[in-house]
């Protein structure tokens, strides 16, 4: 199997290492490795937006869901293309981004959260395409979690429309959103001490694809063959925030 990609990546870092996805927001208690990125008011609401210091050239922007996070990444690419924002390095986690090399984070600082941020749109671009086998250990407890037979796992995640909310965990490693928030589900009680490679999983209101064998506790639902992170390829992440995804069933899985 193999994945069709026409972007770009720049991993961050986050949380199964300890180090935090969300560039400082709080941990659960238990450990968890998922983002706090909770849904909250939708990202067309007024945003609760706070603007931090980071060096000299940098600033942190705080908002309030992963969906603000996301539509604030789109607006801030969308003003860096046209030549109305001048910095080096864009970087979303769970419900911050990250600016990097400003010229004037104070000026950034004092107009961005008058800014008006419009809510993300169906976008042009091609869709990365993951093929999937749906034969993961953890599919008949999602099928109980969700309240549907297990076939209907397959169906449901594969009619979804996933996007890259931000990279973490460890190089190539996307968190995505698209699934209804009825269909988060929680991380095993007892994580595993090692995740196979190309398994696809979900965990809150992620799913991901471990690109390497690693410990892990998210529900694991399929497996893939897609090479996730290659440093041979350009670029070498499959997956880079924003990128459309979606997981086309493998026949007979």
């Amino acid at each position: 199997m193999t994945a069709r990609t026409t972007g770009d990546a720049t991993p961050s870092v986050s949380p199964d290492t300890g180090v935090r996805a969300d560039h400082g927001a709080a941990r659960t208690p238990s450990g968890d490795d998922t983002p706090t990125g909770h849904r909250t008011t939708p990202a067309t609401a007024p945003t609760r937006t706070r603007v931090l210091p980071v060096g000299d050239r940098a600033l942190l922007v705080e908002v309030f869901s992963v969906e603000a996070a996301q539509a604030l990444h789109a607006e801030l690419l969308r003003r860096r293309a046209e030549g109305s924002l001048t910095v080096r390095e864009i970087v979303p986690a769970a419900r911050t981004v990250l600016l990097d090399g400003l010229d004037d984070p104070a000026r950034v600082a004092e107009r961005l959260p008058g800014w008006e941020i419009p809510p993300l749109g169906t976008r042009a671009d091609e869709a990365v395409e993951i093929p999937v086998r749906y034969d993961g250990p953890d599919l008949a407890d999602v099928a109980a979690l969700w309240g549907v037979p297990v076939h209907e796992v397959r169906a449901i995640h594969a009619a979804a429309e996933f996007r890259v909310a931000f990279c973490g965990f460890a190089p190539g490693f996307g968190y995505m959103t698209g699934l209804p928030e009825r269909y988060d589900v929680p991380r095993r009680a007892t994580p595993r001490t090692a995740v196979p490679a190309g398994s696809v999983a979900l965990a809150g209101p992620y799913t991901g694809v471990y690109p390497r064998s690693s410990p892990g506790g998210w529900q694991l639902i399929g497996s893939t063959d897609a090479v996730l992170w290659d440093h041979t390829r350009v670029p070498a992440a499959l997956l880079a925030p924003g990128t459309r995804v979606r997981f086309v069933p493998v026949d007979g899985s």
